[in-house]
Protein backbone atom coordinates (compact mmCIF):
# COMPACT_ATOMS: atom_id res chain seq x y z
CA UNK A 1 0.00 0.00 0.00
CA UNK A 2 1.30 4.05 -0.77
CA UNK A 3 0.24 6.57 1.78
CA UNK A 4 -2.39 7.53 -0.37
CA UNK A 5 -4.24 4.53 0.02
CA UNK A 6 -3.80 4.81 3.47
CA UNK A 7 -4.86 7.88 3.94
CA UNK A 8 -8.04 6.76 1.72
CA UNK A 9 -8.72 4.23 4.04
CA UNK A 10 -8.39 6.25 7.35
CA UNK A 11 -10.60 8.89 6.27
CA UNK A 12 -13.17 6.12 5.57
CA UNK A 13 -12.81 4.65 8.68
CA UNK A 14 -13.50 8.02 10.25
CA UNK A 15 -16.71 8.08 8.08
CA UNK A 16 -17.83 4.40 9.03
CA UNK A 17 -17.35 5.49 12.89
CA UNK A 18 -18.71 8.71 12.69
CA UNK A 19 -15.62 10.65 13.97
CA UNK A 20 -14.76 13.89 13.11
CA UNK A 21 -14.16 14.88 9.45
CA UNK A 22 -14.44 18.58 9.59
CA UNK A 23 -12.96 20.01 12.34
CA UNK A 24 -9.54 20.64 11.23
CA UNK A 25 -8.57 22.05 14.54
CA UNK A 26 -9.70 19.46 16.34
CA UNK A 27 -7.63 17.06 14.76
CA UNK A 28 -4.81 18.66 15.03
CA UNK A 29 -5.41 18.58 18.54
CA UNK A 30 -5.52 15.03 18.79
CA UNK A 31 -2.58 14.78 17.20
CA UNK A 32 -0.89 16.50 19.13
CA UNK A 33 -2.40 14.62 21.91
CA UNK A 34 -1.01 11.16 20.32
CA UNK A 35 2.63 12.15 20.08
CA UNK A 36 1.93 12.97 23.72
CA UNK A 37 1.07 9.91 24.04
CA UNK A 38 4.36 8.08 22.23
CA UNK A 39 6.89 10.31 24.01
CA UNK A 40 5.00 8.81 27.24
CA UNK A 41 4.93 5.41 25.71
CA UNK A 42 8.69 5.94 24.71
CA UNK A 43 9.73 6.75 28.84
CA UNK A 44 7.77 4.03 30.08
CA UNK A 45 9.38 1.75 27.30
CA UNK A 46 5.89 0.25 26.20
CA UNK A 47 3.49 0.29 23.02
CA UNK A 48 5.72 2.76 21.68
CA UNK A 49 4.93 1.63 18.00
CA UNK A 50 1.62 1.25 18.85
CA UNK A 51 2.00 4.70 19.64
CA UNK A 52 3.50 6.06 17.16
CA UNK A 53 0.72 4.13 14.11
CA UNK A 54 -1.37 6.35 16.22
CA UNK A 55 0.48 9.63 15.52
CA UNK A 56 0.66 8.48 11.64
CA UNK A 57 -2.97 7.43 11.62
CA UNK A 58 -4.06 10.87 12.71
CA UNK A 59 -1.40 12.48 10.91
CA UNK A 60 -2.58 10.81 7.24
CA UNK A 61 -5.92 11.47 8.36
CA UNK A 62 -5.47 15.32 8.38
CA UNK A 63 -3.87 15.03 5.08
CA UNK A 64 -6.45 13.36 3.50
CA UNK A 65 -9.05 15.78 4.99
CA UNK A 66 -7.11 18.46 3.78
CA UNK A 67 -6.71 16.97 0.35
CA UNK A 68 -2.84 16.61 0.50
CA UNK A 69 -0.50 14.23 -0.94
CA UNK A 70 1.31 13.41 1.93
CA UNK A 71 3.76 10.55 0.10
CA UNK A 72 4.42 13.43 -2.83
CA UNK A 73 4.65 15.88 -0.26
CA UNK A 74 7.35 13.78 1.90
CA UNK A 75 9.34 13.10 -1.46
CA UNK A 76 9.69 16.55 -2.05
CA UNK A 77 10.72 17.81 1.52
CA UNK A 78 13.35 14.89 1.73
CA UNK A 79 14.62 15.97 -1.86
CA UNK A 80 15.02 19.38 0.24
CA UNK A 81 16.28 18.29 2.81
CA UNK A 82 18.99 16.27 1.04
CA UNK A 83 20.02 19.38 -0.68
CA UNK A 84 20.58 20.96 2.66
CA UNK A 85 24.08 21.89 4.66
CA UNK A 86 24.45 21.70 8.06
CA UNK A 87 26.73 22.05 10.90
CA UNK A 88 26.47 19.90 14.21
CA UNK A 89 26.73 22.55 16.92
CA UNK A 90 27.45 20.38 20.20
CA UNK A 91 24.47 19.80 21.26
CA UNK A 92 22.80 17.00 20.06
CA UNK A 93 21.14 19.35 17.00
CA UNK A 94 22.49 20.56 14.07
CA UNK A 95 22.14 24.16 12.59
CA UNK A 96 21.15 24.68 9.03
CA UNK A 97 24.26 26.48 7.09
CA UNK A 98 21.82 28.42 4.97
CA UNK A 99 19.74 29.39 7.89
CA UNK A 100 23.01 31.15 9.55
CA UNK A 101 24.14 32.77 6.26
CA UNK A 102 20.53 34.21 5.56
CA UNK A 103 20.82 35.67 9.38
CA UNK A 104 24.36 36.92 8.32
CA UNK A 105 22.99 39.01 5.67
CA UNK A 106 19.37 40.37 7.17
CA UNK A 107 22.35 41.74 9.73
Amino acid sequence: MHIQDYQKAILQNKIDHQFNTTNIEKEFLALYGEVAEAFDAYRKMESVGEELADVAIYLFGIAELLQIDLEREIQTKMKINASRRYVANGNGYATRVDDAENDEEKR
